[in-house]
């Protein structure tokens, strides 16, 4: 008996691990600086875009053809406006300002986080915080409430405290580090905002508009890229064609 559930616990770690390995493999990121291939992007995907009965006509520009009733997006257009968008946010890190890169969606939302830490700029891969950017004076403190006290955490200044009231500042540090951890560095408005699906992250879109902050994103062939300062057409569904979008997005300016 003891044999078997031996076993079972053995097979359980087992595919626990190997789980870890494919998601680990997963989201490896690769930010050597390479010239931009036509064929990688062609090879992960990042030319299907959605079915034509869903094309936004704003985005004809930026579609090559039909193939069998999916959209195909005009890959020498991704290398030009890729091109363009590396440029900016090369012009804004050497000025030290930041770009805050915004993906909330389950396939963006764990590459968003990693390319934002590589390139150590602030990240939204949440719920993004209605009034972030129009009411950022509070968002600010909340975020820098949140920085001050994990530092007292980490030097014992909690000691003081009651177990039961120790407990309800780490669930309420927890609560915040998810909501808002990622923009704890973000002392000012970013000089750009970078978004990964405009559909999924509209208000974040809406917002950087309304505070006039220049937006650089993905766009699919579904999406008017019209608002868009710096668009970029591709694939903004699979996991590696958002991947290879960031590497090359990012590659250039991680630290």
């Amino acid at each position: 008996m003891n044999n078997a559930k031996e076993t079972s616990v053995g097979e359980d770690v087992k595919k626990e691990s190997e789980k870890n390995n494919i998601l680990e493999e997963r989201y490896r990121m690769d930010f050597s600086v390479a010239p931009i291939s036509l064929e990688k992007m062609l090879k992960n995907g990042v030319h299907f875009g959605h079915n034509k009965s869903c094309r936004d006509p704003r985005m004809n520009r930026f579609i090559f053809g039909t193939k069998r009733s999916i959209n195909i997006i005009d890959l020498q257009k991704t290398e030009e406006k890729l091109k363009e968008a590396i440029e900016i946010i090369k012009g804004i890190t050497a000025e030290k300002k930041q770009v805050l890169f915004v993906g909330t969606k389950k396939q963006a939302k764990a590459i968003i986080k990693i390319c934002a830490q590589a390139c150590e700029m602030p990240h939204v891969t949440e719920r993004w915080l209605g009034g972030t950017f129009t009411n950022f004076g509070v968002i600010r403190k909340r975020a820098q409430y949140l920085k001050d006290s994990q530092e007292q955490m980490a030097i014992g200044g909690f000691d003081k405290y009651t177990k039961l009231e120790k407990l309800k500042k780490f669930e309420e540090l927890e609560k915040l580090e998810k909501k808002m951890g990622g923009l704890k560095e973000m002392k000012t408005l970013p000089a750009a905002i970078f978004i990964a699906d405009i559909k999924t992250d509209e208000i974040a879109l809406k917002e950087a508009m309304n505070a006039k902050i220049p937006v650089i994103a993905i766009v699919d062939t579904n999406v008017n890229p019209n608002n868009i300062n710096y668009p970029i057409p591709a694939n903004d569904d699979a996991v590696s064609s958002i991947k290879t979008i960031m590497e090359y997005l990012v590659g250039p300016i991680v630290k």
